[in-house]
């Protein structure tokens, strides 16, 4: 179900996006050798930290022309010092979103283009040798918008507490996860889509090879991200390659829901490839021409074109459809399964865990959505299957015949806590530690009547609070929880371990007493039992049983 704007959200977005950061030239990381090549950045100081900032860094070839839907490739190496003191393009993506809060808004990306696989750095490192934690940023929006470059993403306020910080852009759309026979055909593995992923992987190889030339430590590797950045990092800790990749993860608002639900957060291959005919013929591409031919009249097409296909698509299928248009796929290589199975039978990667949630997700997808008892009762079978009527138990329609709530209530439960709480118990059972979070803080009460929505958090972890101010009177409490958070952020990325400092402790999640840490008005352990039925049942529907 993707989101409709609002008037309070979209002014939350608009100064997210338009608030930014001034920056000058210094010492310190005057000349950086990356192994393609020499760059040089910028600095700026944050609370007296020097912070050097390095943006635009291609991680990967351009992928256009014959890379189009093909692995990223090595970066042509260069000689003349590289001065990436500007973002580069975003990928192509949808002008104006509807994707979510947080995700991407028409204001939020400076400018699109193919050639889009490039990175940022924040470092308050003062020598190469410093071996800093670092951490990976991978951003959301439903896997067909957003942008490593979005204001709220800034990580200069993150990195002053003594963390290198990068953030990364990726293929998004029909041009990160287009699966078609042709082009898995055409693969040496004999499969397509991912392309996305792909990118995630190079980016975080990139990390591993250059980064502590930046006096990042390529041994203390936290991957964090929100929303579809969540999703891909549950997906990459049950990827093989990319196994001991990064050390640590953070999803934030992830949604494991691979099997059943009716909402899919992943495909098969078969599935993808026919939906990948369906998606070519919509272009106008001979269903029955050989795959050279086919391959050569799709990479014919200009991202515009991609772009408009995908959108006619999902507004045909909107009434049948819901959830992520685009997603990873289950390819038998970089997947060997659906990601929920794997994580079910334990085979995720040796990876500390901290995930959690926020309490009000589901109101993000809600505003301007009318859903008559009849099509709720549809949407309840849709995703519940045979246990519909259990679902509908324990998400009955309220007074007045409203709908909203409760589906804005089984979102909240049902996709996001059960896929945290789900990752964190099979994190335990597998011997790794993992830390369960919520998000309750409501900020700008005044203007912002969907509570702790999806992607609220997010200011809150970077720093960058204050970027709400423009709306109304940021409070000191505001300022507060973001500081504790990062408190938490940083320390789990140095440690494994988010504890610390003066700090109300963190209890590590134990199934036994299913413990969590609130992070709102107030910040403490609660539990047991944060929306027990529905996880339990999310659990079964998961298991099958």
């Amino acid at each position: 179900m993707r989101c409709r704007k609002f008037v309070a959200v979209a002014l939350i977005l608009a100064v997210l996006a338009l608030a930014g950061l001034v920056v000058g030239c210094g010492g310190g990381f005057d000349k950086v050798k990356l192994i393609t090549g020499p760059v040089t950045g910028a600095i700026q100081r944050i609370d007296g930290a020097q912070i050097w900032t390095f943006k635009g860094i291609p991680y990967a070839a351009p992928p256009v022309g014959e890379l189009r839907w093909r692995p990223p490739q090595p970066v042509d190496p260069w000689t003349e010092t590289l001065a990436c003191t500007d973002f580069g393009p975003s990928c192509p993506q949808e002008a104006s979103s509807e994707a979510g809060p947080f995700s991407v808004d028409s204001t939020a990306v400076d400018g699109t283009n193919e050639d889009c696989l490039y990175l940022n750095v924040w470092t308050p490192a003062n020598a190469a040798g410093d071996k800093l934690p670092v951490m990976v940023w991978i951003h959301g929006g439903s896997f067909e918008t957003g942008s490593g470059s979005m204001a709220v993403y800034d990580g200069a306020n993150l990195a002053a507490r003594s963390v290198v910080v990068v953030t990364i852009n990726y293929r998004l759309g029909p041009l990160g996860f287009l699966a078609h026979p042709a082009l898995s055909a055409e693969s040496a593995d004999g499969v397509s889509g991912n392309y996305g992923l792909l990118d995630q992987i190079a980016a975080l190889e990139w990390v591993r090879d250059n980064i502590a030339a930046f006096g990042g430590d390529p041994a203390k590797v936290t991957a964090f991200g929100e929303s579809a950045g969540a999703i891909s990092i549950l997906d990459l800790m049950v990827s093989p390659p990319a196994d001991g990749l990064f050390q640590r993860a953070i999803p934030e608002s992830g949604i494991l829901l691979d099997k059943g639900f009716g909402v899919s957060t992943a495909r098969t291959l078969a599935d993808a490839e026919a939906e990948g005919e369906d998606f070519a013929s919509e272009l106008g591409i001979d269903a029955g021409a050989a795959n050279a031919e086919a391959l050569a009249q799709m990479r014919a097409k200009t991202p515009d074109e991609l772009l408009a296909a995908a959108k006619k698509l999902s507004d045909q299928n909107s009434l049948t459809r819901t959830g992520l248009v685009w997603t990873p796929v289950a390819d038998g290589r970089l997947l060997t399964d659906l990601p929920s199975a794997l994580w079910a039978a334990g085979k995720q990667h040796k990876v500390a865990l901290l995930i959690g949630s926020n309490a009000d997700e589901g109101n993000a997808f809600l505003p301007g959505l009318v859903v008559s008892p009849e099509q709720y009762a549809a949407t309840m079978k849709d995703i519940f299957g045979s246990y519909a009527e259990e679902g509908q138990a324990l998400f009955p329609i309220g007074a007045g015949n409203d709908t909203l709530t409760p589906l804005s209530r089984m979102l909240t439960e049902i996709g996001f806590a059960s896929t945290a709480r789900f990752a964190a118990a099979q994190n335990r059972n597998a011997g790794e530690p993992a830390y369960l979070y919520q998000f309750t803080r409501v900020p700008l009460k005044s203007v912002n009547p969907l509570g702790a929505f999806h992607g609220v958090e997010i200011p809150y972890v970077f720093g960058n609070a204050g970027l709400f101010s423009m709306l109304g009177s940021i409070e000191d409490a505001d300022y507060q929880l973001s500081s504790t958070m990062m408190g938490y952020w940083t320390r789990f990325a140095a440690t494994g371990d988010p504890n610390g400092g003066d700090a109300p402790q963190w209890p590590a999640y134990d199934a036994a007493t299913d413990l969590h840490l609130q992070l709102g008005d107030t910040v403490g352990q609660e539990g047991p039992g944060l929306y027990q039925e529905a996880c339990d049942l999310a659990d079964r529907m998961r298991a099958g049983n």
